[in-house]
């Protein structure tokens, strides 16, 4: 029994880890966090996959937690699609690292591991491996220095910035 309980705690925990040598950002602010962000750029994910205009909303939870709402434009198939989610911090608050679901009790990695916090204007995302990356903007575009610079980051971090999707948004 002990055993099968240490299964199931490693299968609904063990997703939520960050990638080694990669920190999250420390003196974060959730509530200058929330708002709605755009998609500038992330590796292949296959929720997102033929999807554009994908933006992330945050709104803060009255239980401490963070609503997330992801949307994104199919255009093949004419639709919205949309995914409502949950996050909660896994440690402190003031760390950007918090586990985020979409689906019941399985919880996701959502390492913030680069933002702009002078004016929270962009942020650089991974789960709990290299697989997953994001780059989001509070606008649908960046400035191209600032994307250079991210990517610049994001490949000295590991990351396989060749393999990137730039996100279309109109």
């Amino acid at each position: 029994m002990k055993k099968l309980f240490i299964l199931i705690t490693a299968l609904l925990t063990g997703c939520t880890g960050i990638p080694e040598g990669i920190k999250a950002v420390d003196d974060f602010d959730a509530n200058r966090y929330l708002g709605t962000w755009y998609e500038v750029a992330r590796l292949d994910h296959r929720y997102e996959r033929n999807l554009e205009n994908i933006t992330v909303t945050y709104t803060s939870r009255e239980d401490g937690g963070i609503d997330v709402l992801n949307q994104g434009w199919d255009k093949k198939a004419g639709k919205l699609h949309f995914a409502q989610g949950k996050a909660y911090f896994i440690e402190q608050a003031n760390e950007g690292r918090l586990k985020v679901s979409f689906f019941g009790p399985f919880y996701s990695g959502y390492n913030i591991i680069e933002l702009d916090k002078k004016d929270y204007a962009y942020s650089m995302i991974t789960g709990r491996d290299r697989s997953s990356f994001w780059i989001l903007s509070r606008t649908k575009k960046l400035p191209e220095a600032t994307l250079h610079d991210l990517i610049d980051e994001a490949k000295s971090l590991g990351f396989s910035t060749d393999q990137l999707i730039f996100s279309q948004q109109e």
